[in-house]
């Protein structure tokens, strides 16, 4: 791991639902990192994650877990790497997070009531709607992440579908554009646009 940037995990537990698949939100309290923010169960590595020979994915993937059976008292398996996020510089507290996909394992939700104040399964069009309109709040990695999840007929095809993680390295440009590799104006460099634009709802993602 870099020992410039804490690591964290995040993961998003999939199951069908009648009309394709749902995923676990919880939504955090009011204080604190994400404060009333909807997102994937999740936190940071601590040192029981770190085991001899995990690269840094799989010490992701240990916090991810650990953290989900914490926060909601379910222990999620087959973690699969999808993303990697790196918050942009001026963000106050910055965390390289992984995500990873899983599917929903059996049991009951039991919510830290410290770390959870609420928790919902919800299709990912339900929650980007409910964004939209400002019934709820959503952080730019959760907002992207439910955006490539919409529209998945089941959750065989999403769990089957993963493929090599992508890195988000975030910059901040104009009044609350995010943009990623490929973007023009990336310090990475592009010629195409990969952005999103927060500073009204609804949000507006442009890939091409």
């Amino acid at each position: 791991m870099s020992a410039m940037m804490p690591v964290g995990g995040t993961v998003v537990l999939v199951r069908d639902a009648p009309d394709g698949i749902e995923v676990l939100l919880i939504r955090r309290p009011d204080r604190g990192s994400f404060a009333n923010g909807w997102v994937f169960p999740g936190g940071v590595v601590e040192p029981v994650d770190a085991r001899p020979g995990d690269d840094e994915a799989r010490i992701a993937a240990n916090a991810a877990v650990r953290e989900c059976e914490e926060e909601v008292g379910l222990r999620p398996h087959g973690l699969q790497a999808i993303s990697c996020w790196v918050p942009p510089i001026e963000a106050s507290k910055r965390v390289r997070t992984w995500f990873f996909l899983a599917p929903a394992p059996d049991g009951e939700q039991v919510l830290a009531a410290d770390e959870v104040a609420d928790a919902r399964w919800l299709s990912p069009e339900a929650a980007l709607a409910a964004h939209a309109v400002g019934e709820i709040v959503l952080f730019p990695p959760t907002w992207v992440t439910l955006n490539a999840l919409s529209g998945a007929p089941d959750a065989e095809t999403v769990l089957g579908g993963a493929d090599v993680p992508e890195l988000y390295a975030t910059h901040l440009v104009g009044d609350g554009v995010f943009i990623w590799g490929g973007d023009a104006g990336h310090p990475e460099g592009g010629e195409g646009c990969h952005r999103l634009e927060t500073a009204s709802l609804p949000w507006s993602y442009v890939r091409d």
